[in-house]
Order: structure tokens, then sequence, then C-alpha cells
């Protein structure tokens, strides 16, 4: 079976034409959100550390929200930091200015739900995230130090609720490989949903916060989240046993897991210009050391209650 991956040039976030290229790209990939959905859509809201390039950027956030908009959606835009809650990290961003005037309520991911895992156990997801009708996950196109990149199936790890990502990492992270099974079981957990991934300004050489700036003017979306990060991983020459989630997909032969699986309906990846991007040589533990643990839990309250909380809960 062939998966379609759409790819669109874009001349930077303040390109006049940016809403019009990301209606064109969600209505090709089918996103199926009519009149009265509950639409959640799903930024990378990491931290509010270095937000430019660790976060989805406010003008493509905002253009996904106009496209529902106008299709009649009810939108939420919500996530689960890791430091802070969505709310907060929103504002810190610049998005919940760039979605002032727009009917939409931006929220945290919280009130877990138990989803099951294939290796065993449970995980809380979001209620908001399972209970919505269609999900838009608006990933931005970054290395990450311990997975090698984080693109659109490791987005959608920000619906776990809080502090339950780190006891993730310290209960799996002895093992990439159960650690991307989870990632692709919460995947699969969710509703349907839409991939459009922020590539305009990437994140390279590490991350998934202290990386640098690679302009590549990539906007990329598709229904299968599996295989628009298959195309991305392809496009930048990397291997499968580079990349966990990818050599994960691969052994469970999931649909989109292979390249010769996607093909370009509109613009193609050598069109995009690769040369010089730079993915972590050396994968970092997942599993925190203890000491490591406690300082991020302390840290995450001091941002959620040193910025004055999380106001309007």
């Amino acid at each position: 079976m062939s998966h379609s991956i759409f790819l669109r040039r874009v001349a930077g976030y303040d390109d006049p034409g940016l809403d019009g290229i990301v209606s064109a790209l969600l209505a090709a990939a089918g996103c199926q959100a009519g009149r009265g959905d509950r639409v959640l859509v799903k930024p990378n809201l990491v931290a509010p550390r270095n937000p430019s390039l660790s976060c989805s950027h406010p003008s493509v956030v905002r253009a996904v929200c106009r496209h529902l908009i106008a299709s009649g959606a009810r939108v939420t835009v919500a996530d689960s930091p890791a430091f802070g809650t969505g709310r907060i990290v929103a504002r810190l961003t610049g998005l919940t200015e760039a979605l002032a005037n727009l009917p939409v309520r931006v929220a945290s991911l919280d009130c877990p739900r138990p989803v099951r895992l294939s290796g065993g156990g449970t995980i809380g997801v979001s209620r908001l995230a399972l209970e919505a009708d269609h999900i838009v996950n608006v990933p931005r196109l970054k290395c990450h130090d311990q997975m090698g990149l984080t693109l659109a199936v490791k987005n959608f790890f920000g619906c776990v609720c809080g502090f339950r990502k780190s006891l993730a990492h310290q209960r799996l992270g002895k093992c990439l490989g159960r650690f991307a099974r989870m990632l692709l079981d919460v995947s699969a957990a969710l509703p349907p949903s839409t991939s459009l991934l922020d590539g305009v300004v990437a994140m390279h050489k590490a991350g998934p916060v202290g990386g640098e700036a690679f302009a590549l003017g990539l906007l990329a979306a598709a229904a299968n989240p599996v295989a628009l990060d298959t195309a991305i991983y392809a496009r930048l020459g990397l291997s499968p046993e580079s990349i966990p989630l990818w050599r994960e997909a691969l052994a469970l032969d999931l649909p989109g897991s292979r390249a010769d699986e996607v093909h370009f309906p509109m613009e193609t990846p050598d069109a995009f210009d690769v040369a010089g991007f730079m993915t972590p040589r050396v994968l970092a533990p997942l599993a925190f050391e203890p000491s490591r643990f406690v300082r991020g839990r302390v840290r995450s309250l001091l941002v959620t209650f040193g910025r004055g909380g999380d106001r309007g809960r």
C-alpha cells in the first residue's frame, strides 16, 4: 500500500501565502474535520526554553486553526509540556497572543485515562485527546538527543499527562525498543489524525530544546504519521539503526514504515536542501538519573507556580 506525503516549500513564517499553503496541505492529506467536530490541535510545546526553535511556530498553528474554523470545527489547542502546563508554555511562546482573536480554546492536556500498552501495563493519556473527533498534530522538525529525531509520532507523546512522561522514561528507558513501542501504542490509541510537520526552520545538531536553527523551508502533511516520519528519515539519509522509533515501526511491519511505501503527489523531497543537517552521533540514555528526575519535577513546579500558575483552569 502506498502512502501519500504532501510537501510544500515556504519562504518563511511571514510568508503571505502561509494560510493558503497550510489549507492546501490539510485538504490534500484528507483532514476529516467538519462542522461541529471537536478538533484538538496538538502543537509541540516542549518547554519555554528556546521557544523560537523548540516549539511549533505560532504562525503555523494559527494557520491550522484558521483552516479548521473555516471548516466549522470546534477547536482546542493543547499540549502537556515537559515543564509547566500547556496554557503557560503557550503564553510564554507567543502562541496565546497569536490565537487571541480566534474562537479557539487554549488548554492543557490533563485528566489522564489509562491506555494499555502492548508491552504490558498502562500509561495515562489525556481525556481531551482521547475524546476528540479528530486531532491535527503539528510537530516541529527537530533533533532529539535520546531518540535521534522528534517528528509526527513522537509529538503524540505530549498527549501523555504531565509527570507520567518522565515516569515512562524511568520505567521503559532501559530498552529503546520498549520505549519506542510505547510511543507507537500511544499514537495508535488516539482518534483519527492528520499530521502537519513544521520544518520551515528545523532544529539540528541537538534537541529537543538546545539545538541550532536549520532553514529548510518545509511544510509536510499526511494522514499516516508513521509514513510522514519515514519520508523525513529517508530524505535526511538516516538508517533505521540510528532511529529507534523507525527501527521499531519496521519490526512491527507498520504501514508506512518502509521508504518504498511513500510517494509525493506535490513537491518531491529533493526540492529541499538538507546538506549540512546534523543529527546526534550518539544517543543519550532514555532513563534519567534519579537526581535529574527530581530536579525536573521541581523545575516543572517552579514554571507552573512561579509564572502565576495556570490561570483560567
